[in-house]
């Protein structure tokens, strides 16, 4: 191979390294972006926005990042206060929020298979109370 050659692809792979880096990063800015506005959200009393944030945080997942975990928290957190307070409509839209999020990221893996699972249950739970009101 001559120099002109191994020149090009070495600029390649450091161009693929790179712009794998930017998207990494960018993912992360956004994923935390959008929980701090949940979590902004949540504080003002905003259900669909606060939904809207943790949900869109889960959107950018990221193997093992915490915030995937702290965001499913919170929406399961937000079902499981508007459950007890009675109102089974938010409760539903929280659970199924969380469920779709995951089922949304998956790729060659379905993640947060335990939270689906539970999610599921609690749906299941909460349909038949649903339709009694």
């Amino acid at each position: 191979m001559n120099d002109q050659i191994k020149s090009a692809m070495a600029n390649s792979v450091i161009i693929i390294i790179i712009s794998l880096l930017l998207l990494l990063a960018s993912t992360w800015w956004r994923m935390n972006n959008q929980f701090s506005q949940g979590e902004a959200a949540l504080r003002r009393g905003d259900f669909t926005g606060a939904v809207a944030g943790f949900e869109s945080a889960l959107h950018m997942y990221i193997p093992y990042h915490p915030t995937i975990e702290k965001a499913a928290e919170m929406l399961w957190q937000i079902g499981e206060t508007n459950e007890r307070l009675g109102d089974i409509n938010r409760a539903l839209i929280a659970y199924r929020s969380l469920r779709s999020s995951f089922y949304a990221d998956h790729w060659l893996a379905t993640p947060g298979m335990a939270w689906i699972k539970k999610c599921d249950n609690k749906i299941a739970a909460l349909i038949p109370l649903q339709h009694e009101r």
